[in-house]
């Protein structure tokens, strides 16, 4: 294996023994070799088969599938807890995993117990703990709580704990599952800023996430895997572009219904003359206009109606200003276009309790007929942590005076 490679994968495969039932495992032991194939107790399943792949020190790759598709299997590999059937699987380099966090705590431990014994496993000595244990008590921020036995934490707390030992290692390779950020509020963006810093740091990061945004805005490459396989392994962009779109022609095909009233109900805008808490950001209300109409469910004319969105939010006073987004979806729930205030170089404003609002305009709105929601976002200043999401805040009755066929109007001349 290349010194520059922290992850390279040969011929790996994962292959499980399954039995119907528990007295066939030993049927199987005692007279299974004797048996013909059709009569055989055991049957086997392929988790993964014939995965290759090689991943360089510092290098940021996502991991795209859908349930079942064989990612978990992979990442548990690379950190160690399975062994391949078959195959080799070299990793160079410490590993931290922000897997089932908390899954080697004792429940009747306390908190400082499990401290000790879970960073053990993750390869520290005592010294080492002893160094970084202020560091990691300041960051979970449980208090006396610490040494109570962790059967009596609420889960919040105890997911703080578990985060605060799983990244203080120093890992060379870090191992997310899922989410890029853990618990509510404060602390979530407080985790998210760590895992950040560690991608600065030059920290090699496997990233599996069902986010195709923040998988193409934090990863270099992707692998896509599918049914036990890599089916694509490219740049980010081009991964997610081709899985969003095998995904968008299944949800085409089965064509499920959605509630069309969504979570944006729930958004009141009494909330925006309270401040944010500390260390977090919220939506306080969403509305939509359309000339002199004002509200939630809009009637718009394709190429004519001028639409106007306006957002406005809460945040902590003491955090960077936040971003904001909205994105378009179709009666399909697929998202058709988004708009980004740090793509277009926005910044926000605030007034001194953290409150403001911003408007979007979308001149002659080009949207062929047809029902569309609009989602709206929240967001750090990057745009990589999301604060709050309020689906389906607006819907767009669209119709048109041409015969146009399709989604948008695009602008265009004829020469003749």
């Amino acid at each position: 294996m290349s010194s520059n490679l922290a992850i390279e994968a040969k011929g790996l495969g994962k292959t499980y023994t399954l039995f119907e039932r528990e007295s066939d495992r030993l049927k199987h032991l005692l007279w299974g070799r004797w048996m013909p194939p059709h009569r055989q107790y055991v049957r086997e399943f392929r988790a993964l088969h014939d995965v290759n792949f090689s991943i360089a020190k510092g290098e940021v790759v996502g991991i795209v599938g859908r349930n079942g598709a064989g990612k978990s299997t992979l990442l548990q590999m690379v950190c160690g807890t399975l062994s391949p059937s078959v195959g080799h699987l070299h990793v160079n380099g410490k590993v931290a995993a922000l897997l089932e966090l908390g899954a080697g705590f004792n429940p009747d431990f306390t908190g400082l117990e499990n401290i000790y014994m879970n960073a053990a496993i993750l390869g520290l000595s005592r010294q080492q703990v002893d160094e970084r244990l202020d560091g990691i008590l300041a960051f979970a921020d449980i208090g006396d709580f610490v040494r109570q036995p962790v059967k009596t934490y609420s889960s919040g707390m105890f997911m703080r704990l578990a985060f605060a030992v799983a990244t203080s290692v120093e890992p060379d390779i870090l191992v997310i599952d899922e989410a890029l950020s853990v618990g509510d509020g404060a602390f979530a963006r407080k985790s998210f800023d760590r895992i950040m810093a560690m991608k600065e740091s030059g920290k090699t990061i496997l990233f599996c996430s069902h986010s195709m945004y923040q998988i193409e805005a934090l990863c270099s490459r992707a692998i896509w895997m599918e049914a036990g396989t890599v089916k694509m392994f490219d740049s980010a962009a081009e991964v997610t572009y081709a899985y969003q779109t095998s995904l968008d022609a299944a949800i085409a095909a089965t064509k499920q219904s959605s509630n069309p009233d969504g979570e944006g109900a729930g958004v009141l805008a009494s909330s925006a003359s309270i401040p944010a808490a500390a260390g977090t950001a919220r939506i306080d209300g969403v509305s939509g206009k359309v000339g002199g109409q004002e509200g939630r469910d809009l009637e718009v004319v394709s190429g004519v109606s001028d639409l106007e969105v306006t957002v406005r939010y809460s945040i902590d006073p003491a955090l960077p200003l936040p971003s904001v987004a909205i994105g378009f979806a179709d009666a399909n729930s697929q998202t058709i276009a988004s708009i980004l205030s740090t793509s277009d170089g926005i910044t926000l404003k605030t007034d001194a309790e953290g409150h403001g609002q911003v408007t979007i305009l979308i001149p002659k709105i080009p949207l062929l007929k047809g029902r569309y929601t609009v989602t709206a976002f929240l967001a750090c200043e990057k745009a990589l942590h999301l604060y709050q999401m309020v689906e389906r805040s607006l819907t767009l009755n669209v119709t048109q005076k041409g015969l146009e066929q399709g989604v948008v109007q695009l602008a265009h001349q004829w020469k003749v």
